[in-house]
């Protein structure tokens, strides 16, 4: 049986990523500038003890094909892994994490679908370079909440939690988020699982709720 998940507590001083990178990586015209922004933040990243960097694709870029994107951000996911590759902070592999976005969140936005990140990530077939499973979103546009997790859990680097509607705190709306932290444990997985929802109320008060039904389901 495999060990426990490490207890909040081990995790109080680790953040579960950084973002904030200027350019995304789906325009070949400021691949270049996305990877200063990166070389850049790292040394940030290292002040801070952050290990993962959140890494968007941007927006559309007109008169650019939906192919020609889709292999922009290939390339410059490549060259960002080989900018990281071997590199450390606080004893943990520097990792890029792909996300995708809500088309709702914004129109204008390139990758939108989990599909499409998921085939980038494996196109780009590095171990540092990996998928933002944002499952609110997923829910809100998707679906198949588990069967991602069971398919793919080997390039998710980090997990966020919002139910639906509203983005609020487990158990506030339609997802069976005990059923996913049950998956998660049974998959064994051990990266960061991140509360990323407004809370309808006290704040502490949910994410301690948030963490009794995670702990509790695993």
């Amino acid at each position: 049986m495999p060990a426990p998940p490490p207890r909040a507590s081990a995790w109080a001083s680790s953040f579960d990523a950084t973002a904030g990178l200027a350019h995304g990586v789906a325009d070949p015209a400021v691949r270049d500038a996305f990877l200063a922004d990166l070389h850049q933040a790292l040394a940030t990243m290292e002040t801070l003890g952050c290990p993962a960097m959140i890494a968007l694709s941007g927006n559309v870029v007109p008169g650019i094909s939906r192919e020609a994107q889709h292999q922009s951000c290939i390339e410059s996911l490549k060259r960002g892994a080989a900018m990281v590759e071997g590199r450390q902070i606080g004893g943990q592999p520097v990792r890029l994490l792909l996300e995708c976005i809500d088309p709702e969140e914004n129109p204008k936005y390139f990758l939108t679908s989990a599909a499409e990140a998921i085939d980038i990530v494996r196109e780009v077939n590095h171990p540092q370079v990996q998928f933002l499973y944002d499952i609110f979103s997923r829910a809100d546009r998707e679906g198949n909440l588990i069967e991602k997790l069971d398919k793919h859990i080997d390039v998710i680097g980090l997990i966020h939690v919002a139910d639906v509607p509203g983005r609020h705190q487990p158990g506030t709306g339609e997802i069976n988020y005990a059923n996913i932290f049950r998956k998660l444990a049974e998959l064994d997985y051990r990266k960061m699982v991140a509360m990323e929802f407004k809370p309808t109320g006290d704040p502490v008060a949910a994410l301690r709720a948030a963490k009794t039904l995670a702990f509790g389901a695993a």
